[in-house]
């Protein structure tokens, strides 16, 4: 588990953060590996959030009146 998440996409971090959320609710990890755990998700929710931010942009460039239209992405 690498702490450079760059090159993950979207999908694949979301992934990711649901398998980790999966994980620290069954409750069956030590305390070391739930806090590891809680870590990695704490950088992958980052990293969506971030994603999502930078798609959000995108499509407020690309409009053709250049208006800035309020977007919401869901997953």
């Amino acid at each position: 588990m690498t702490d450079d998440l760059t090159g993950l996409s979207f999908e694949e971090a979301l992934v990711e953060l649901e398998q980790t959320v999966a994980q620290l609710e069954s409750g069956n990890l030590t305390l070391e590996a739930s806090l590891l755990l809680f870590e990695r998700g704490q950088l992958l929710a980052t990293r969506c959030g971030r994603l999502l931010d930078e798609a959000q942009l995108r499509v407020e460039q690309l409009t053709d009146d250049g208006e800035v239209v309020a977007v919401h992405i869901s997953s």
